[in-house]
């Protein structure tokens, strides 16, 4: 059996909010570690029969950068609920709904950048 390791680190600023995250996986090909802005983990919890997760992200995350995290997110777990359950139909649901919402979002940032002006 081989193990490998992911490794996510977070410095946190005086307020304990995030400031930098990092992560490193030298099993799968990223031997150095990469920067990032986000991120979401979710673990099954199987004796619990729960979702458990850590959502992070830094300071320095534009509302428009997570509105494109959360459509991009999205459009994963469709691909990965489809590969996992082959159910096509709800996979698809699931993309009209991150494509309504990326829609939504969008017009958002456009109104408020309107107001702003």
């Amino acid at each position: 059996m081989t193990k490998h390791k992911i490794e996510l680190n977070v410095t946190l600023d005086a307020d304990k909010m995030p400031e930098h995250i990092d992560w490193i996986a030298p099993g799968g090909g990223q031997d150095t570690p990469k920067p990032a802005k986000s991120f979401l983990l979710s673990l099954w919890d199987p004796s619990e029969k729960t979702a458990l997760s850590i959502d992070l992200w830094t300071k320095r995350m534009m509302v428009d950068e997570m509105n494109d995290f959360f459509f991009q997110t999205m459009m994963s777990l469709a691909k990965t609920y489809e590969n996992a359950t082959t159910n096509q139909e709800l996979a698809e649901e699931l993309r009209t709904f991150a494509h309504g919402f990326k829609r939504k979002a969008d017009e958002k940032m456009m109104k408020d950048q309107e107001s702003n002006q």
